[in-house]
């Protein structure tokens, strides 16, 4: 009988990031079974492609607290992981509340624990918070740690995390080919430069996203300049954008997108701001220069290669450098080289391959005298 795998799923990105995994374990006989959790109420596996999968579904929307929303989490989970839908193994992905809850219901009920995503440290508790801190209580309980990169590693090398560390890439890159193979080609040089926008987390809520929209008044006094602010599905974000933004004659709000309609709206600006962690891992890919509303970031590979650039939420540092990309070619040029600093897009089958080997080893009569 094939080893038994539960897959964490709660919010939007974790269904992108994983489909392209639960499809790499399914082609190496490893079906997963979806356990969503429902921290985002309205998700729908099968928009991801997930819709073939078995489902475990908890109910368990998200709660102003995140730790209470994942503790509701963890003792929802833990009837299914007894008696004979016991899985061999559980796998989350990140940093959600739901991601965290699924690993303390795992280790609580002595099932080993797999973290694809792992190793993302910004070394800062409060940004973000809570992400930084789960992921860190993650990595502390896996026994498989997949790091997107060779610096994601290093952090859990220095921390001296008890689990196996592999290198994979993120399958973020996988997710973001796949619909690429999609598309049709890039027109270059085609209407006014864009400025797209996204904003959404947690230290650019309330007063602090008034600077933000301050400076997108400003910048859209430059007559060739479109802007487009994508909102947030969360209702207070979005309902900030609209006070300060609303009714701009040159600055355009757009409804939330589906994640083929946001890759195709990404590769076709000509510059990105925003501060979401999965823009900040497929600009490079897509050679889109991106302006980063935190003043850090856990991936500072994408600063590294030259397509990223940290703004915070300053008001005239986002004005200066949009407007510098803008007036200086080469600068615009220099950031705009496609680049691939979270993975080559085949991080999905080497995990799945990994999570094989992993579970074969474990099967062996004699792993216990080998452990």
């Amino acid at each position: 009988m094939p080893p038994s795998l539960f897959l964490v799923v709660g919010t939007r990105p974790e269904a992108i990031k994983l489909a392209p995994l639960a499809h790499a374990l399914a082609a190496a006989g490893l079906t997963p079974t979806l356990v969503v959790t429902g921290q985002h109420s309205l998700l729908d596996p099968a928009e991801y492609g997930l819709g073939t999968y078995p489902a475990l579904r908890l109910h368990c929307p998200s709660k102003e607290d995140p730790r209470l929303h994942a503790e509701a989490v963890a003792s929802t989970l833990a009837p299914f992981l007894r008696g004979a839908a016991r899985p061999d193994l559980m796998i989350v992905q990140g940093d959600t509340s739901s991601a965290l809850g699924g690993a303390l219901a795992a280790v609580a009920a002595g099932i080993p624990l797999a973290h694809v995503e792992a190793g993302l440290r910004s070394h800062d508790l409060a940004l973000p918070w809570p992400e930084e801190g789960n992921r860190v209580e993650i990595d502390r309980l896996a026994s498989l740690l997949f790091a997107a990169t060779e610096e994601n590693a290093a952090n859990l090398v220095a921390e001296k995390v008890r689990g196996e560390i592999h290198v994979t890439g993120n399958t973020a890159v996988d997710a973001l080919f796949a619909i690429l193979d999609d598309l049709p080609p890039r027109v270059e040089g085609h209407g006014l430069p864009r400025l797209l926008v996204t904003c959404h987390r947690r230290e650019n809520w309330g007063t602090a996203f008034t600077p933000i929209g301050l400076a997108l008044i400003e910048l859209a006094q430059v007559p060739w300049l479109r802007i487009e602010m994508v909102l947030h599905s969360n209702p207070a974000m979005a309902a900030a954008a609209r006070l300060l933004l609303g009714g701009h004659p040159r600055i355009r709000l757009l409804q939330p997108m589906e994640h083929h309609a946001m890759v195709a709206a990404i590769r076709t600006a000509h510059i990105l701001l925003s501060d979401s962690g999965g823009i900040q891992e497929e600009a490079p890919a897509l050679g889109v220069p991106l302006l980063v509303l935190r003043s850090t970031t856990e991936r500072p590979e994408g600063i590294a290669s030259g397509n990223s650039l940290l703004v915070g939420n300053d008001r005239y540092d986002i004005v200066d450098n949009v407007r510098r990309l803008l007036d200086d070619p080469s600068a615009y040029r220099a950031m705009a080289v496609p680049a691939l600093p979270f993975g080559d897009g085949k991080a999905a089958p080497r995990i799945a391959e990994l999570c094989g080997q992993w579970l074969a080893r474990q099967r062996r009569p004699d792993h216990a005298l080998i452990a």
